[in-house]
């Protein structure tokens, strides 16, 4: 009964975070309501699947239905979005368990897994889906569908990308760290807060500044600073692109600059977190071996001279 009710609370607590997470992704849209370039709600649902596994389906697909009622969508458009909606992550939840995905992407395997099968793979799903919902229910005209639908693939991939790593790393933190350590991911923190609400908004065009800062967590932490940087910046980019600051261009071209920035933060952080925590592990792997192989060394140098004295013949 008790692992009846946890799984019915954890549903809930699905639903819930994918409501309210549709309802900030709206927020931040760069026309209101219409074009969303960053969905968090498919990186929590992704996140969610790997972390408590399939069973929480329901949680996802209430969360999408609610989400998508309150826009006045009608019910047809309603129930095929929350399909689309429903089987995007499970389907990246498949792929990513079928290829042997790990959530603490600590191997460069992982980081393309997340991105080709999970983010840019999978979103098709609920971008196509989606997209022919809004048109059988009147809400578009055909000539809108591809934009529509590049939006809508765009902005569920950039949710996985950003927010999926950050969920899975949070639900894994462990840290045990030196003061001098946690001050030094604090002012990774702090200065990558600051750098990108400076540059998001500058006239002077400096986004590349933040660069530094995110390859600094990366090489220093990994997933556990480099995620969260990442999800700083695409967050600071995107309310700054809906205040109309981000880009000089029409909404085509702030669409393309924001997604290739966002793009390129996600990747950055995510792929080289992955090498180096590979590479980390490669060289404690070498120093295992190292280890293991000056004992064995010093083992049989032992028993060599254990032999070589128990052949002495002692005087008479």
């Amino acid at each position: 009964m008790n692992a009846a009710l946890r799984t019915v609370a954890t549903i809930a607590a699905c639903a819930l975070a994918y409501f309210a997470t549709a309802q900030v992704g709206l927020v931040l849209a760069l026309v209101e309501g219409q074009v969303t370039p960053l969905w968090l709600p498919t990186g929590i649902s992704v996140a969610a699947l790997l972390i408590c596994g399939p069973r929480i389906w329901p949680g996802i697909a209430l969360g999408a239905f609610a989400a998508n009622v309150t826009l006045s969508a009608p019910l047809l458009s309603a129930l095929l979005i929350t399909a689309g909606n429903t089987a995007a992550p499970l389907l990246a939840w498949y792929l990513l368990t079928r290829f042997g995905f790990r959530p603490a992407i600590d191997r460069l395997k992982d980081a393309l897994l997340l991105v080709f099968a999970a983010a840019l793979g999978s979103m098709l799903v609920s971008a196509l889906v989606g997209t022919t919902a809004l048109r059988l229910g009147g809400v578009i005209p055909w000539r809108d569908a591809p934009a529509v639908a590049s939006v809508w693939w765009t902005g569920d991939a950039m949710g996985v990308l950003v927010f999926t790593p950050l969920l899975l790393t949070l639900a894994r933190l462990r840290w045990r760290v030196s003061p001098a350590r946690l001050a030094e991911a604090c002012v990774v923190l702090v200065t990558t807060a600051a750098l990108a609400s400076f540059v998001t908004v500058s006239a002077l065009r400096l986004l590349f500044l933040v660069f530094p800062m995110l390859i600094w967590a990366a090489l220093r932490f990994q997933h556990a600073i480099a995620a969260p940087c990442a999800a700083i910046i695409s967050v600071a980019a995107v309310m700054s692109a809906a205040g109309g600051h981000f880009s000089p261009g029409g909404l085509l071209t702030t669409m393309i600059v924001l997604q290739a920035f966002n793009g390129s933060v996600a990747l950055t952080g995510l792929i080289l977190s992955a090498i180096t925590s590979e590479r980390d592990e490669a060289r404690r792997t070498v120093e295992r071996a190292c280890e293991q192989l000056a004992e064995t060394v010093a083992r049989y140098q032992e028993e060599g001279v254990r032999k070589r004295l128990g052949r002495v013949v002692p005087p008479a």
